[in-house]
């Protein structure tokens, strides 16, 4: 075996036994490569070697780190082998909340609650249990409320690489109309997200260019 197809091999069996996605120096300290440039190196004639062959697999960039997934053109098939995780199942109410956080973050409750016309302490409760959002510091407000903001669990289920890469909305909110737009962008990532399962992980979409 060449040095390369070893080195393929270590690094295929790494992303394999992968749960999460795994940064590209992690990748290499684990597949015993010199540096994360090879090991992203690697993972792109990895690629290359599934699309010549016609693999269900290939290796997407997601939430700062490589993971073997799925093609979406499987997901009908998976689909009915397994269900996707009940938890990431979310409400209208969740998908408006969680749409305004990840737009608008760090944001206070008062400021969601007040976009969102209702109050929402229950759904960031539920939203922070399924480690979609997280408190990401306080205001320096009266009473110093939290703030929230979306977390790496958010990005690898709705299948981006950083929250930068969510399609650009308007800059403000200015009717209801406006969280049901943003809440419609988010619930068509978790659509298309919903299309590749990964073991045991939540299932998310290949990084969109």
């Amino acid at each position: 075996m060449s040095e390369q197809r070893e080195e393929l091999a270590r690094v295929e069996a790494v992303l394999f036994v992968s749960k999460e996605p795994i940064p590209s120096r992690k990748l290499a300290q684990r597949a015993g490569l010199e540096n994360g440039v090879r090991a992203r190196a690697l993972v792109r004639a990895l690629n290359e070697r599934y699309k010549r062959v016609g693999s269900a697999f290939c290796v997407t960039e997601v939430a700062g780190g490589f993971q073997l997934r799925a093609l979406p053109e499987f997901a009908p098939w998976l689909f009915r082998m397994q269900e996707a995780p009940t938890e990431l199942r979310l409400t209208r109410s969740a998908m408006e909340t969680l749409a305004i956080v990840a737009y608008e973050q760090p944001i206070l409750r008062v400021n969601v609650e007040r976009i969102r016309g209702v109050h929402c302490g229950d759904v960031l409760r539920q939203l922070l249990e399924q480690g979609l959002i997280k408190i990401v510091g306080r205001s320096e407000e009266l009473g110093r409320p939290f703030l929230y903001g979306t977390t790496k669990r958010f990005l690898q289920t709705f299948g981006l690489l950083r929250i930068e890469d969510l399609p650009r909305r308007a800059e403000s909110w200015v009717t209801h109309e406006d969280v049901k737009e943003a809440e419609q962008i988010v619930a068509d990532a978790d659509k298309e997200a919903s299309a590749q399962l990964h073991g045991e992980a939540p299932p998310a979409s290949e990084t969109k260019k």
